[in-house]
């Protein structure tokens, strides 16, 4: 029932726009997933492809946020005003405006509990790391981290490291093998060569059994609907 249930609140969320709270509630969409909701019935000022937006990612101001290609935003916080002029409108009588607009350009990641300040430029293949505070533009292929955000690296050295990285471990054939970054083809099989790499043979076991017999097969099901 419970399943009938959220393919209904899905369908009618990504299709119609209906029950957004009801959505993030009862289906918890996957950060690719909620994109596309965001995408279709949010009020971001424009979404390019293939982007992942964390359901519990705080945009203050989505209509004055622009979004490339394969952009990534982990639970972030996108400012697009200051907090303060509320305070100062009633302390000094004033009449202030700090919106301002947010861009973020093409393969740029923003890491958990990063800080994107109004009236910033994120360039093209970006990464901006946990934690950071984004006081300033980022140029294109920059990584930036730390409070305020200051550049310790390029992105382009950070794949060739990774990739490195990548093609010693033990499943790396499963990794270069399968489909995108998810595959639930391969996911219990991955996940089982994993634990067994970090833990011990039998959780590896144990943990292929759990999988094989459908008690987190929630996980992987594609539960996307477009008609």
């Amino acid at each position: 029932m419970s399943t009938l249930i959220q393919r209904a609140v899905r369908y009618l969320a990504l299709n119609k726009g209906w029950f957004p709270r009801l959505y993030l509630r009862v289906c918890q969409p996957r950060n690719d997933e909620y994109a596309i909701f965001v995408k279709r019935h949010g009020r971001f000022h424009s979404i390019g492809e293939n982007c992942r937006i964390n359901f519990s990612a705080t945009i203050t101001d989505p209509e004055y946020v622009s979004l490339g290609n394969n952009v990534t935003l982990s639970d972030c916080h996108l400012l697009g005003h200051d907090g303060v002029e509320d305070m100062l409108n009633v302390a000094y009588n004033l009449q202030l405006d700090t919106t301002g607009r947010i861009t973020i350009g093409d393969n740029v990641f923003v890491g958990h509990d990063a800080i994107v300040l109004p009236n910033i430029t994120i360039g093209a293949n970006a990464v901006i790391a946990a934690g950071a505070v984004v006081t300033k533009d980022v140029a294109a292929g920059d990584i930036v981290a730390g409070v305020p955000a200051k550049v310790i690296g390029k992105t382009e050295q950070l794949a060739k490291n990774l990739e490195q990285k990548t093609q010693q471990l033990p499943w790396a054939d499963i990794i270069q093998n399968r489909e995108g970054a998810f595959d639930p083809a391969v996911e219990k099989t991955l996940i089982a060569k994993r634990v067994e790499y970090f833990f011990s043979a039998l959780q590896a076991k144990l943990c292929y059994l759990a999988y094989e017999f459908g008690f987190f097969a929630g996980s992987f099901e594609s539960t996307i609907s477009f008609v």
